[in-house]
């Protein structure tokens, strides 16, 4: 009896909604226009800050006092056992259980709600899946459903009212999206046809690291955990540059002060070149340096053009930055990036030297394309270009705290988006990042890694506050990038792809 009389409550509410369109002839909102983006904005305030994130205050505040929620399953809530349930069953642990809602791209349709010419409310429709963690295991699809929401306007602020969840399914059901990336099981598969032995992605909005996927084996027989801890090669050199620009912003550093003061390499001594290098220069590859000194057929050190008129990437570059800082602060690399990003951030997992922190079971072992180990580096020394080990979630954390500008002065934030040197068409280096420029005042940071069994990418889009992380354990994951960038970034990762290939 209880079930039937939500049945009929329920189809009450949606013959209301029916009856309402067919006497009044309202439309579908436009996505572009002001109402639209208000209510998708109220629905990612509903789920990605309150649900997804267990922030029960914010539902609270989201909802109207005489809030109700209709569930095919769970019978009807009103706003006090509703919140109730939240706290006490799906946020009871976070850390051991999470459950994430994420809405079916192009599903959500509004209709707007007027009396008398005034507008009082909306309708939003859509189709949702959810999302489940557990602690020690990756993220698993756990059920699609439709929902109705009725969103009603009082004193100018938007509430939710009424909440319909229905057609819930066990399986990522026809219609919803369901192929490459939508799909775990479909994302396994396709990775083992690709012979990528483990991918992790990490992904930013808000300017918050939102979600993590991780798939694939860290080694054979071993799947890959959410918190992998993975050698991200030159994605080290990122926060070698953040060090230093939050050093450039306390006033211990200086952007363009001559490097000879501190270090000079014995090798270019002698070559009146080394006086024109700074950290500017350096972070933007225009050292003339190659980029490792062995690929010299003398094994020196030596300049291929003048500083600061030419582009040439250079790992070696960012080691003699990290000389001089040693030399200057009498510190460590990994003493100064501790100080100022590591601890700050709570970056537990991240190490520029191999040590016993590292927790090997969670090491995804590198792999060439067919499929045979390499032994993994483990550096003694902090290379300021190479080897960093990390999760996705201290990655992530750090780009979204670069994003944000924490740490940094306003003329700092200005100098990272700033083109240092143009290196292709709407493509150049900033101060450690490459900036894809899409030439309608949108444009993303990036960086890559690239190893022995070692392919990354991040990217940082400052203007929508997304970003996109992409780490792989094998020599050729680049093959993957496409698919992962388009499918995650829309149309700026087709622009980013395009700007790259052309």
């Amino acid at each position: 009896m209880k079930f039937i009389n939500l049945v009929l409550k329920i189809r009450i509410v949606l013959a209301a909604v029916l009856l309402f369109q067919t006497q009044n002839g309202f439309s579908q909102e436009n996505k572009q226009s002001e109402l639209y983006k208000t209510i998708m904005l109220q629905d990612s305030l509903l789920f990605n800050i309150s649900f997804n994130t267990c922030n029960i205050k914010q539902f609270e505040d989201l909802t109207s006092d005489d809030f109700e929620f209709f569930h095919d399953k769970d019978s009807i809530s009103d706003k006090k056992r509703f919140l109730e349930t939240f706290k006490k069953g799906l946020c009871a642990s976070p850390e051991t259980y999470q459950s994430r809602r994420e809405l079916v791209e192009g599903s959500s349709e509004i209709y707007p709600l007027y009396k008398k010419g005034v507008l009082y409310g909306a309708i939003q429709t859509g189709v949702h899946r959810f999302y489940e963690t557990s602690k020690g295991k990756s993220e698993q699809f756990a059920s699609t459903a439709k929902f109705t929401h009725v969103w009603l306007l009082k004193n100018k602020i938007w509430k939710l009212s009424r909440a319909l969840s229905y057609d819930h399914q066990t399986v990522n059901t026809p219609g919803k999206q369901t192929g490459v990336l939508d799909s775990d099981s479909e994302t396994e598969k396709w990775l083992q046809k690709n012979n990528i032995p483990a991918l992790g992605i990490g992904i930013i909005s808000e300017g918050k690291l939102k979600q993590i996927k991780v798939f694939g084996e860290t080694k054979k027989g071993t799947s890959a955990p959410y918190n992998t801890i993975w050698n991200v090669a030159s994605l080290t050199k990122p926060i070698t540059a953040y060090v230093t620009l939050k050093l450039v912003s306390q006033g211990k550093w200086d952007l363009d002060e001559p490097l000879h003061k501190y270090w000079t390499d014995p090798d270019i001594a002698n070559d009146a070149n080394h006086k024109l290098l700074t950290t500017r220069i350096i972070l933007s590859h225009q050292t003339g340096f190659p980029n490792w000194r062995y690929m010299n057929e003398s094994g020196k050190l030596d300049f291929k053009f003048k500083p600061g008129t030419k582009y040439q990437y250079s790992g070696e570059g960012f080691e003699y930055l990290r000389k001089a800082l040693e030399k200057k602060f009498n510190k460590k690399l990994e003493q100064l990036a501790d100080e100022l990003v590591f601890k700050p951030l709570k970056m537990t997992d991240s190490q520029l030297v191999w040590n016993d922190k590292i927790d090997f079971s969670r090491f995804a072992i590198g792999y060439d394309a067919k499929g045979n180990e390499y032994e993994p580096t483990k550096n003694k020394t902090a290379n300021a270009a190479d080897d960093l080990t990390t999760t996705l979630s201290d990655y992530g954390t750090f780009l979204c705290s670069l994003m944000n500008g924490d740490g940094l002065s306003p003329k700092i934030i200005q100098e990272l988006n700033t083109h240092q040197i143009q290196t292709k068409k709407d493509k150049y280096f900033g101060l450690g990042f490459e900036i894809y420029d899409f030439g309608n005042g949108e444009y993303a940071l990036s960086h890559g890694g690239a190893d022995t069994g070692v392919q990354t990418l991040a990217f940082i889009l400052p203007k929508t506050k997304e970003g996109l992380l992409i780490f792989t354990n094998v020599d050729d994951g680049y093959k993957i990038y496409e698919k992962v960038i388009t499918h995650y970034l829309g149309e700026n990762g087709k622009k980013l792809i395009e700007i790259e290939t052309k």
